[in-house]
């Protein structure tokens, strides 16, 4: 007898796909579905036991939906229950029944024959199903796989779209503060300084510091409601308060403000900051050949972002240079 005829002899294939005895295919292959599409290791690579119980769900698929496999299956775990429950009444009258329990012996001899007979017959169904393969099986497990690509498809999808988005009309504020000339703390702030102050108010896209004429920079957030609430509550240093005013006036109907976050509450940091230097930006190779369009969307996102950051630096040269 083989190992793989043990082992589904201990497992229970009912409890584990959650149908009961008396369910038909299309109840077995419904929860099936529900049940491996929670635990199919591409969505949980990390979880050794994910693998383990998709394929005891699989297992169990293979065999309970084959007519001629699930009847010697049920034949054999009802014989295995019967043998459990005899062993318990036996361990519990043992003391009392010693006579009984020799005549029980003989005859649980005839039923072990007849056990490993039906073992022999489950064994040989599993044989079978090994080489003729599950067709019902493996259609099930490429259609869930090809609903898990969708997803990741859709979602992949859905924040490409939401950062392109977000790349035009980027509230932007003009940042003053006193320094004196030759200053070389630049009157007490600098890139980090200031990224402290207005990360506290959401994301920051763009930090730029004029390294030409002190006192100045610009900061670009992601949303309007995050600059509209740094430039009504940031003070900056007492020592040293700051002046903010807008780049481009807000939107004519812009989002009303709300509570501002706090740092318990969400705390970010700026996806880029530079001082007054040249930027570079870096591209990503798409993760699967077949989403060429999305990296081609994912590529034109980039540039107009680096585009952004390069007029934002221009206008701080031109600015500086009339000064």
């Amino acid at each position: 007898m083989s190992g793989d005829t043990v082992d589904i002899l201990k497992l229970d294939l009912y409890g584990i796909l959650g149908v009961k005895e008396d369910a038909t295919e299309k109840e077995i292959v419904k929860s099936y579905r529900k049940q491996a599409l929670k635990c199919h290791p591409d969505k949980n690579p990390d979880d050794p036991k994910a693998a383990e119980l998709f394929h005891q769900l699989a297992k169990a698929l293979e065999i309970l939906t084959d007519a001629a496999a699930k009847a010697a299956y049920d034949k054999a775990q009802k014989a295995k229950k019967a043998a459990e429950a005899r062993h318990r009444e036996l361990d519990s009258k043992r003391k009392k029944f010693k006579e009984d329990l020799e005549s029980r012996e003989k005859a649980a001899n005839v039923r072990i024959e007849a056990d490993l007979t039906l073992k022999k017959n489950l064994q040989a169904e599993i044989e079978r199903l090994r080489k003729e393969g599950s067709k019902l099986l493996e259609e099930e497990q490429e259609r869930l796989k090809e609903e898990i690509r969708e997803g990741q498809t859709r979602l992949q999808q859905q924040d490409e779209t939401e950062n392109d988005n977000s790349v035009s009309e980027t509230p932007k504020l003009k940042v003053k503060w006193k320094c004196k000339k030759n200053d070389e703390t630049n009157g007490g702030y600098n890139s980090e300084i200031l990224t402290d102050l207005f990360s506290k108010y959401g994301d920051i896209l763009n930090l730029i510091m004029s390294k030409k004429k002190g006192g100045s920079a610009i900061v670009e957030f992601r949303s309007w409601t995050n600059a509209e609430n740094a430039k009504e509550l940031e003070k900056g240093l007492m020592t040293n308060p700051l002046s903010l005013s807008w780049i481009q006036p807000p939107p004519l109907q812009p989002q009303q403000s709300t509570r501002v976050q706090t740092n318990s509450e969400s705390q970010h940091t700026p996806s880029n900051s530079a001082t007054f230097t040249n930027n570079e930006y870096s591209s990503h190779m798409p993760s699967d050949t077949s989403s060429a369009r999305d990296f081609e969307s994912l590529v034109l996102h980039k540039l107009r972002q680096a585009e952004e950051r390069k007029r934002l630096i221009e206008q701080m040269q031109k600015e500086d240079e009339e000064g």
